[in-house]
């Protein structure tokens, strides 16, 4: 059977160019896609969280365990509008006073100003663990550096998915705020559940890692049980995570992680 031999080729050559174009797309997420080049800063105190959690709400959670300042601002295509918040990145840096050895951190705060396809604003005490013994000082005066950077699961251990119910919270309007999910580490989807229900109530994305919905607490009553979907569409359910008699203000940890 006789083919055109030009045409092939050209076919082949699109195809590899179309795969070779998605994964390059699909790489700042992929957790097994390696280490890539990035920038990176600090801000805040040199031994300190950066800010009060930022962007991402998780206020002076960051500080603690299992956070323990552990943590980086993101540009745009780490925070993604807020969806990117509580994702999980090992850092590296190959400079002179750099150690060499990975350095986990979490996505708790956005960095509009910061420059270059991706661009990690690490907390002081992140920026210094990536040194070797004496030279956190002198990694962090260097201002600007290249690291390299890739997605990994988070892993808190001991640690279930907690949610903070925000203080402007009330008996019609019920707002949470997210943190400590294991695996993906960041959210796509949150469904309220009431009691006695098998419907659920999509939630909206607020900020960060805030999502909310108006709630009828007639027909809608607590217990609510909230359910999460993760960025590679993992789910789970806390069950009766949001008590009767629940309160603005409170956190409630759950049973579950991912």
């Amino acid at each position: 059977m006789a083919f055109n031999l030009p045409l092939t080729f050209t076919f082949i050559a699109l195809c590899l160019f179309q795969q070779c174009t998605c994964t390059h797309v699909k790489s700042l997420n992929a957790s097994l896609a390696g280490f890539q080049p990035a920038v990176a800063t600090f801000y805040g105190a040199p031994n300190g969280a950066g800010s009060d959690g930022g962007a991402c709400g998780y206020t002076n959670a960051v500080s603690q365990a299992p956070y323990n300042s552990f943590v980086s601002a993101g540009n745009a295509p780490l925070f993604r509008k807020g969806l990117g918040c509580g994702a999980c990145y090992q850092v590296q840096c190959n400079l002179g006073p750099c150690s060499g050895n990975p350095v986990t951190v979490t996505i708790t705060d956005e960095c509009p100003s910061c420059s270059g396809a991706v661009h990690f604003d690490l907390s002081g005490t992140a920026m210094g663990a990536m040194a070797k013994p004496g030279q956190a000082d002198a990694l962090r005066n260097m201002g600007n550096i290249a690291i390299s950077y890739q997605r990994v699961p988070c892993q808190y251990k001991n640690t279930n998915v907690a949610f903070k119910v925000d203080p402007g919270s009330n008996a019609n309007f019920l707002s949470v705020n997210v943190e400590f999910e294991n695996g993906d580490g960041d959210l796509n989807l949150l469904e309220l559940v009431p009691a006695r229900s098998t419907q659920s109530i999509t939630m909206n994305h607020v900020f960060g890692a805030t999502w909310s919905t108006n709630i009828n607490p007639s027909a809608q009553p607590a217990p609510y049980s909230i359910r999460l979907t993760t960025e590679f569409n993992k789910k789970l359910t806390a069950p009766n995570v949001i008590p009767v008699g629940w309160k603005p203000g409170q956190t409630y940890n759950s049973n579950v992680n991912f």
